[in-house]
C-alpha cells in the first residue's frame, strides 16, 4: 500500500521542516505545503492542490500538523479521505484563540468591527474580517486524530484540549514541562518518540 502524509506547518515555519520528521515514517513519503499566506481562504487553495495530487497517487493519506498548521488542515480537509491526523500543539480553536488575544489586547468586538484591523503590543494583528470567517466556516472534524500537548502550552489551554477530545475521536499525549513550540533537544526526542508510536 503506498503511503502519504501531507505535512502543514505553523506561523513563521516552512514546507522544508516536513523532512525532519521522514525518519519518523520510513514507510510514507511526506509532502510538505508551501505557503506564506496566514489566512484560511487563501492556505486553503495551496493544501487542497497538495492533496488532490496525492490523493491520484496513494492508496493512503495522513496529515501531520503543527500549530495553527491544524486549524488548517481541520478547515481544509475535513470533507476529503484523510485516514488518520497527527496534531503537534495545534490550535483547535480558533474562535476561542481570537477572543483570548482580543482580551490580551483589551479590544472589543465593536471596537475590531470598526477599525477591522488592529496591531497589538505581542506581534498579532486582530482582523474583524478574520474572526467573521471563522464564525461563517464552523469545522466538522470527523478524522481519528492523535495530539501531541505541551503541558505549559501559551496558545492552546488544555481546557480547549480536553473540550476537543469530548466531541472528536482523538488520543491524548501530554508532555510535562512541554511548551507550544517544541525545539529544545529533549522536546524534539519527545516528539519524535511520539510519531514514531502512533504512526
Amino acid at each position: 500500500m503506498k503511503k502519504a502524509i501531507i505535512y502543514i506547518h505553523g506561523k513563521g515555519g516552512n514546507h522544508r521542516e516536513a523532512e525532519q520528521y521522514r525518519q519518523n515514517c520510513p514507510e510514507c513519503n511526506i509532502y510538505g505545503v508551501d505557503y506564506e499566506d496566514d489566512f484560511p481562504w487563501l492556505v486553503r487553495e495551496k493544501i487542497l492542490d497538495v492533496y488532490i495530487r496525492l490523493n491520484k497517487k496513494y492508496d493512503c493519506i495522513y496529515v501531520l500538523a503543527n500549530s495553527i498548521g491544524a486549524y488548517f488542515s481541520m478547515h481544509t480537509l475535513q470533507k476529503t479521505d484523510i485516514k488518520k491526523a497527527f496534531f503537534i500543539s495545534p490550535i483547535l480553536d480558533m474562535e476561542r484563540l481570537i477572543l483570548d488575544m482580543m482580551r490580551w489586547a483589551e479590544v472589543s468586538e465593536d471596537e475590531l468591527a470598526e477599525k477591522e484591523e488592529i496591531p497589538t503590543d505581542f506581534g498579532e494583528t486582530l482582523s474583524w474580517k478574520y474572526l467573521c470567517y471563522v464564525r461563517e466556516h464552523p469545522i466538522s472534524w470527523e478524522i481519528p486524530t492523535e495530539i501531541l500537548y505541551g503541558e505549559n502550552d501559551s496558545m492552546t489551554t488544555l481546557q480547549t484540549v480536553k473540550k476537543f477530545m469530548d466531541s472528536h475521536e482523538a488520543h491524548l499525549t501530554v508532555m510535562k514541562g512541554g511548551e507550544h513550540w517544541f525545539h529544545t533537544k529533549e522536546q524534539l526526542a519527545f516528539l519524535n518518540d511520539w510519531m514514531r508510536s502512533v504512526i
